[in-house]
Formats: C-alpha cells, structure tokens, sequence
C-alpha cells in the first residue's frame, strides 16, 4: 500500500465488513433480547446497518471500484466475539443479557464513528465529494444510534443488584450497617 487512495479503499472495505457482520450480530441481539423495547431497537438498527452497506457499495461504484474481498474488520469482529464470549460463558439472567448488549453496542457505535470520522476526511483530502456525502451520512445515523443507545442505558436497571443489605452505591457501607452501629457526628 502506497497511496492515501489505496488507504481510503483499505479502510472502506474495512467498515463494509464491518456493517455486514453488525447486520448478522444484530439480528442476534434481537433475537436475544428479553426487554421488547430493545428488540424492537435491534431489529431497526438492523435495517439501517443494511441501508448503511448499501450507501458503501454506492461509495465503491462511485469511484469504480470494488471492495477488498480478503479484508476483515477484527476490531468489530473482536467486540461482537466478546458478546457472545460473555452470553455462553456467563448465562447471565435476562436482565443483565440486555444489559451487556447495550454496553456491547455503545463500544461499538464508538468504534464505527471513529471509523466513519478517519474515511471522511481522507474523502475530503482526495476531493471524493460523493463518498463524503455517503459517508456523512452514515456517521450521523450511528451518531444518533450511539445517542439513543446510551438514553436505553439509563432505562435499564438489573432486578438483582447483588449487593449485601445496608450497602449503599459505590460499595460504602452506610453508617448503620458498618459493624452493626452508628457514626458519631463531630
């Protein structure tokens, strides 16, 4: 690889790949989710990740090219794995399932915009008007979806915080459950 185009159809092929494996991982969590809200959510990030694939074909033709077939993308890859990895390993109840495909989205959103912010402006560098367009687009869809994702977030709450009685957040004992007394004020 030598030229900044042969790094922009790279890093293309990348993020198609990665769109393509999202619309699989999606329809998964969708599947899997026990919250109805959130399957619905799933199920819609699903049909927009499959317009986002077709707005990245639409870039490739625009600059009549094609993407690299052998191209991977192992950091979406990695995340998707890790949600799986902890749904089979961990049998986690409902509730914190629904929670760990949250978080597992969030991560994700990230990575896609950042992935979206470094093509638009190697477009902008090559003058590619059209794939900067394209690309725009996508990334305010996944801004948006990162936004909504951590609004569900602050929704969720697990049914069993598993924590001993008389603790308080953050793991501090409250001042009655410490050793069975009370603090004296000063």
């Amino acid at each position: 690889m030598q030229t900044a185009h042969e790094f922009f159809l790279h890093g293309l092929s990348d993020i198609l790949d990665a769109e393509k494996q999202l619309v699989e991982a999606l329809g998964k969590n969708a599947e899997n989710a026990s919250n109805p809200q959130l399957k619905k959510a799933f199920e819609q990030h699903q049909a927009q990740t499959e317009n986002q694939v077709k707005r990245l074909e639409r870039v490739f033709e625009s600059l009549g090219e094609e993407p690299e077939s052998d191209v991977e993308c192992k950091g979406i890859k990695g995340l998707v794995e890790e949600g799986e990895e902890f749904m089979e390993e961990e049998d986690p109840s409902p509730d914190l399932a629904d929670m760990e495909a949250v978080v597992g989205a969030a991560k994700i959103e990230r990575y896609e915009i950042a992935e979206y912010e470094a093509l638009i402006r190697l477009a902008r560098m090559m003058r590619h008007s059209e794939s900067v367009r394209l690309l725009t687009q996508n990334l305010k869809e996944e801004q948006a979806t990162l936004k909504k994702v951590e609004a569900f977030a602050k929704s969720l709450k697990p049914k069993e915080l598993g924590m001993e009685a008389g603790e308080e957040q953050g793991g501090r004992k409250s001042p009655e459950g410490a050793r069975g007394r009370k603090r004296k004020v000063a």
